[in-house]
């Protein structure tokens, strides 16, 4: 059987969300260029001997990066589901890792944590509405 998918009002926002987790990770990734400079870890060099900050720098962006396929599938599939929904959390996913970062930044890894938990439940809120447009679709809802 076949099922016709309609992008639903609100859906605007959702493809906001990935213009926003465009502008986060350009952030993200410039204060890692940044680091580099400050730090002198010169490229292709992942993680600096000498720098533990570097490090963090570095963690946070690339954290953040292990998760994005995740997040952007989830996002674009919730959100024809749940478009307002998982237009918040989308919102709350990319201030998370802007948390996350500034907390790993100090070089206290624990600092990340609010960001991390943030992140976290944001990601879960996407799950579950793709969840739900998962069961809507095969007619289980």
């Amino acid at each position: 059987m076949a099922s016709t998918i309609t992008v639903p009002d609100g859906y605007g926002y959702v493809i906001g969300d990935l213009i926003l987790s465009f502008v986060v990770f350009a952030i993200l990734g410039e204060m890692v260029v940044r680091a580099r400079k400050k730090y002198d870890v010169p490229y292709p060099t992942m993680y600096s001997d000498k720098s533990k900050v570097f490090n963090c720098y570095q963690r946070a962006h690339q954290n953040g990066l292990e998760t994005l396929t995740f997040f952007t599938v989830f996002l674009l599939l919730g959100g024809l589901q749940h478009p307002l929904v998982a237009a918040v959390a989308g919102v709350v996913w990319c201030g998370g890792r802007l948390i996350y970062a500034v907390g790993y930044y100090t070089g206290d890894a624990g600092k990340r944590a609010p960001g991390s938990i943030l992140s976290l439940l944001a990601l879960f809120v996407l799950l579950g509405c793709t969840a739900s447009l998962a069961l809507h679709l095969l007619e289980y809802l």
